[in-house]
């Protein structure tokens, strides 16, 4: 059960909660993703799902990082010298009949640093290349219980598109390794 807060007295200002972290951060820089960022990038990961995918995120690096940066990019964000966040996208052409655009299926930020801008960063620079690329709209898909994700992605003026997600499940015998 948790607990009332106390009520401030008449007149009191309401008092603020601070971030996960009470150090001030430098200002994050973004860049492509490097090989010795992966076991950053996966332990933040880890720390946000429960699950360790090494595996998987070498294989995304080596789609996405070490051949990617035309239509395909792998951003980190560096605060204090440390991945702190990364994004993954990639511009898709033509996709259900829909002019280019933009597509970002992997973003999360180190839950310490949460709520310092770092997301937002990643955002604006993972768009500025979508941008750079002639796309005019920005996708993603994302679980509908996943409220968290899905206030960042609102708070960064998303809305429900034009596109219906339509999924099925499959016999176990029919899936193929």
């Amino acid at each position: 059960m948790a607990r009332a807060e106390p009520k401030p007295p008449a007149g009191a200002r309401p008092r603020r909660r601070r971030a996960a972290s009470a150090a001030p951060l430098g200002a994050p820089t973004i860049r492509p993703a490097r090989r010795a960022d992966l076991a950053q990038v996966v332990a933040i990961d880890a720390t946000v799902t429960g699950v360790e995918k090494e595996a998987y995120w070498h294989g995304l690096f080596r789609r996405y990082g070490t051949r990617g940066q035309g239509q395909r990019h792998f951003l980190v964000a560096l605060v204090d010298g440390r991945v702190a966040g990364f994004v993954i996208g990639e511009v898709r052409d033509w996709e259900f009949g829909q002019p280019p655009c933009g597509w970002v299926f992997a973003i999360d930020v180190d839950p310490r640093v949460r709520q310092a801008g770092v997301g937002t960063r990643l955002l604006a620079a993972v768009s500025e290349r979508f941008a750079a690329a002639g796309v005019r709209k920005l996708r993603t898909l994302l679980a509908s219980d996943n409220t968290l994700i899905l206030s960042f992605f609102r708070s960064q003026g998303m809305m429900a598109g034009s596109l219906i997600p339509l999924e099925m499940d499959l016999p176990a015998e029919d899936v193929r390794p």
